[in-house]
């Protein structure tokens, strides 16, 4: 056995978030660790890699008794572990980050870049990616990104490498070239642990599952022998079609434009992009990774400048110059990005919830607590946050939680249009479902609502109306009648004729 969690205890502020979890590894093995968000796999990841001590239980690794104090003290044992938030060094180059505080060194102690470039193109070239590894990291997109911090991570000499959704940000070409990675890496003994909500990925490559829920290990199987429903009624202690329901409504969707982009273009990402939406309805965008969906919103936003095009809402034309006009004209944007665009981590739920609005909270220049804990106290209990009290770290929080504290804090700005960009990426199924039927409620209640996702099932659940892109160009849409996964994958692919 290479790695062994018993009994595995964790509170927080007298809040226990594992009992008597479990979890075990063999060597070479890739083991799946699945749950709704809020079930424990992030807790454990933690209390593995030493970012947490645990209360109760033990840890062995490579037949050692373990309790690592530091994720420093994780990595020197063999521990790797790539998280859903790549966190490197953006300013510095590629081989730099690949080999940070592992640089190697020429006799004279200083670092040797010609092996540093050299050992870097090296190992990139083994996940198939050709890059220039002198640029800054910055300068590349999320898929690149995403793939150094894997790179990085397997040329630690791990045994085990722990994968937090590893491929959020990849396309399908960058999937397989990982999932050759993982089957390399298992051929030479060293395990994996893949964290994923993406069951097909699952099945893919993983051999085991283990299933947690409400901080417990509730079933360890073989991948093959337990079915996709078994799987996930497991993970949620509840039927699969209480989630599979399409939660698309009809109240005023299909009405006159609220909203109207039209021929956005925004350098090459966005070449001539046009949608509509109305009020009370859920209008969806699609499109592969770099279709120019996430690129779009940004400008109706003004968090980037347009080219050309025009933006209208209730009929007027819009110019702002930056997102403070958009947020004063009655705009939210919740970016996919909630650790770096989205949450305050240090910060409490409370203050996280209520940041946007605090200048309306003063009293001569003080925040009007009252008001501010009646504000928190009704959003709480409206979106179901679960959390031990709005005085908790938001980081503490499941994903889907911290994306209902994220949502709170725009439906306390009273919005005319949400653009929601990925708001289910990285949580759970039943967390999804509650996040979709969330955006509907709010669009029965008259909120326009602008909704990303690479999910297209979710599309088909929620939209009344899908605008699908393709190289920075609107080149359909579907009504929710004429919805299906076959037209919406023909017309992401540019072939709309086939789709019709």
């Amino acid at each position: 056995m290479l790695l062994s969690m018993q009994g595995i205890d964790k509170s927080f502020a007298g809040v226990k978030v594992l009992s008597q979890a479990s979890l075990s590894i063999e060597p070479g093995e890739v083991m799946a660790l699945v749950g709704q968000n809020g079930a424990g796999k992030s807790t454990m990841i933690k209390i593995l890699t030493g970012a947490y001590s645990r209360d109760a239980g033990t840890v062995t690794f490579q037949s050692q008794a373990v309790d690592f104090r530091s994720t420093a003290d994780s990595q020197a044992a063999g521990i790797a572990t790539i998280y859903q938030e790549i966190n490197l060094a953006p300013h510095r180059s590629v081989a730099e980050n690949i080999f940070l505080a592992r640089e190697p060194r020429n006799a004279l102690g200083l670092v040797d870049r010609r092996k540093l470039r050299a050992d870097a193109h090296a190992v990139l070239q083994r996940f198939k990616l050709d890059v220039d590894v002198d640029r800054a990291l910055e300068d590349f997109g999320a898929a690149t990104r995403q793939m150094v911090a894997i790179a990085r991570g397997v040329t630690q000499n791990a045994r085990l490498v722990i994968m937090d959704e590893p491929t959020s940000s990849l396309d399908e070409r960058e999937v397989a070239v990982l999932f050759d990675t993982i089957r390399t890496l298992k051929a030479e003994g060293v395990a994996t642990l893949f964290i994923s909500h993406r069951l097909d990925e699952l099945y893919t490559i993983c051999d085991r599952v283990t299933i947690m829920r409400d901080g417990r290990t509730i079933a360890v199987s073989v991948m093959k022998d337990i079915s996709k429903l078994e799987l996930v009624r497991s993970m949620l202690g509840k039927e699969l079609t209480a989630f599979t329901a399409k939660v698309r409504g009809s109240a005023e969707a299909g009405g006159a434009p609220f909203v109207e982009a039209l021929n956005l273009s925004a350098g090459v990402r966005v070449r001539d992009v046009s949608l509509t939406i109305a009020k009370g309805e859920i209008a969806g965008l699609a499109g592969l990774l770099g279709s120019g969906r996430t690129e779009t919103a940004r400008l109706i936003y003004a968090a980037d400048k347009r080219d050309g095009g025009t933006v209208k809402v209730g009929g007027s034309d819009r110019s702002y110059s930056e997102p403070a006009d958009a947020i004063a004209d009655g705009i939210g944007f919740v970016s996919e990005d909630r650790k770096v665009e989205g949450i305050i981590p240090e910060m409490s739920v409370r203050e996280n919830m209520t940041l946007a609005i605090l200048p309306r909270l003063r009293k001569s220049g003080v925040v009007d607590r009252g008001a501010q804990q009646a504000i928190v106290d009704k959003y709480i209990k409206a979106l179901g946050v679960k959390c031990a009290s709005p005085e908790q770290p938001i980081r503490e929080l499941s994903g889907g939680n911290q994306q209902k504290v994220l949502l709170a804090r725009w439906l306390c700005m009273d919005p005319r249009l949400l653009i929601v960009d990925e708001p289910t990426r990285g949580i759970d199924v039943g967390a999804k479902a509650e996040i979709l039927r969330l955006l509907r409620s709010l669009a029965d209640e008259g909120l326009s609502v602008l909704m990303i996702s690479s999910e297209l099932e979710e599309l088909i659940a929620a939209a009344d109306h899908v605008t699908v892109l393709s190289d920075g160009v609107s080149v359909d849409d579907i009504t929710a009648e004429q919805l299906t996964e076959d037209r919406l994958m023909a017309a992401m692919a540019h072939q709309k004729d086939a789709a019709a």
